[in-house]
């Protein structure tokens, strides 16, 4: 599987995470598209799995944000 540029990734995550932080508004359309191409990006079929991984394959050292061992993420479930 191919892997996005690392510049691309991050900021589709945090335009993400931005996103999603901020009250409801009509950027809802925008979450569910950028959730979608997270998820074609990492080859994962959830959101949840899909930031698991882009953080792993991002994290210099193999760690996520939150200090997790992220080598289970940085392998996408099949599809």
């Amino acid at each position: 599987m191919l892997k996005p540029h690392p510049t691309e990734l991050r900021r589709l995550v945090e335009e993400y995470e931005t996103l999603t932080a901020a009250p409801a508004t009509a950027a809802e359309s925008r979450i569910a598209d950028l959730a979608y191409t997270l998820c074609v990006s990492t080859g994962t079929r959830d959101v949840g799995t899909a930031l698991a991984t882009a953080r792993a394959w991002l994290a210099p050292d193999g760690r996520d944000t939150d200090g997790r061992d992220t080598a289970a993420a940085a392998a996408p479930a099949a599809v």
